[in-house]
């Protein structure tokens, strides 16, 4: 029987097998008249050197309804950037490189921080931010969409499944999260399996069915990268620029959204990427990064709509998440064995040990600076302290792209 299974906070749209994609695309065509679409894909160098990005490039070739492509580079030298400029000119469709580490960039980033209004530290988030504020400076599109550039299971409808939520008005969605299956010949996604789900089980379970816990709760796969959403938006969320993103992203949508209006869609069979390490001795990079900077930006949410924790109540939340943690692991497991899967129970293990030694580091930042890192400001705070600030974006990125 086909998922067409309604549950949580937010309306789910179901993959039913592949729909023609030349009929699908033809559709969108039409309604982006009224909705022009900005696809933004945030890069960085060794991307150019893989083997996803090409076939993504190959695949948005004969892609004929996106009005502007936006490709946000992070970390890019000057030599690396005239490469990037070569690389992107095989697409058809308007194409602008946003070069964040440019000078005139540079000047523009020493800018917001005079203004305190500070895009913070280099990163996926701020690279991201700045495209979103050239699609609101350019004014030639009503919709964002944005995806990775490691997909190696990339498809044309890949793209037009994240669109079509957006772009037709009929619908009257704002926001659409993608989500897929990361199955291989075992299951991946650990960060989503073994620390995000079990996390918000714990919480509801000690906190009760608070509503950001059930909307939370309610996205298949909430940290995937994929999303679009009515341009608009970009005006007033704010967004994390650390490994928090993605949650960081769902969390403002929440505060700014009516859940009617938030979707989720199924995007692809399966959906394969890079894969990062566990690092479970260096948590500063990799997984355990990631998994620190979520747990507190899902804690400093809570905490700014009211929600009063203390030392005692993270010893309780840490026991329950671990607990709740281990009986996933057991259900993962059995689901591995009746679809013939791989399944490496002490690896899992140590995923979620790891992750619980995360939850604590994470608990103590909190209790040292409850507000964490600061949030990058929205685009019409920027505008307000900066009135001119659109028209130096336009003019800068304009003359990196000559």
């Amino acid at each position: 029987m086909g998922d067409f299974h309604q549950s949580g906070e937010i309306t789910t749209l179901h993959r039913f097998g592949s729909r023609d994609i030349a009929k699908l695309e033809s559709e969108i065509k039409k309604l982006s008249r009224l909705r022009p679409i900005a696809l933004v894909l945030p890069t960085i160098f060794s991307e150019l050197e893989g083997t996803a990005l090409p076939k993504i490039l190959n695949e948005l070739k004969d892609v004929k309804y996106l009005k502007q492509i936006i490709v946000t580079l992070g970390r890019f030298n000057k030599e690396q950037f005239k490469y990037a400029k070569k690389f992107f000119s095989v697409l058809p469709q308007e194409v602008t490189l946003i070069w964040n580490d440019g000078p005139g960039m540079k000047k523009l980033y020493k800018l917001l921080d005079e203004k305190n209004v500070s895009a913070g530290a280099d990163g996926k988030g701020r690279s991201a931010w700045m495209s979103y504020g050239y699609v609101l400076a350019s004014e030639k599109s009503k919709v964002i969409v944005l995806h990775d550039c490691d997909v190696q299971t990339y498809d044309r409808e890949f793209l037009a499944r994240l669109c079509y939520p957006v772009v037709n008005q009929d619908l009257d969605f704002e926001f659409c999260k993608g989500y897929y299956s990361r199955i291989t010949d075992r299951m991946h996604g650990r960060v989503t399996r073994l620390l995000v789900t079990p996390l918000l089980r714990a919480l509801r379970r000690l906190l009760g069915d608070l509503d950001f816990l059930k909307y939370m709760d309610s996205f298949r796969y909430p940290l995937a990268g994929e999303f679009s959403m009515l341009a608009d938006l970009a005006r007033v969320n704010r967004i994390p620029g650390d490994w928090g993103l993605e949650v960081g992203v769902l969390a403002e949508i929440y505060r700014n959204c009516s859940r009617k209006r938030i979707c989720q869609v199924d995007l692809c069979e399966t959906y394969e990427h890079k894969h990062q390490p566990l690092s479970e001795e260096d948590v500063t990079t990799g997984l355990m990064k990631m998994s620190i900077d979520i747990t507190r930006t899902i804690l400093t949410t809570m905490a700014s709509a009211g929600t009063i924790f203390n030392e005692g109540f993270f010893r309780t939340l840490s026991i329950t998440y671990l607990r709740t943690a281990q009986a996933f692991i057991e259900k993962y497991e059995t689901d591995s064995a009746i679809n013939g899967l791989y399944f490496d129970r002490h690896m899992e293990t140590k995923a979620v040990e790891a992750f619980t030694n995360g939850l604590k580091i994470a608990g103590d930042q909190f209790f040292e600076d409850p507000g964490g890192s600061p949030l990058i400001p929205n685009w019409s705070r920027v505008t307000s302290a900066i009135p001119g600030f659109f028209e130096k974006l336009i003019d800068t990125v304009e003359k990196d792209n000559k």
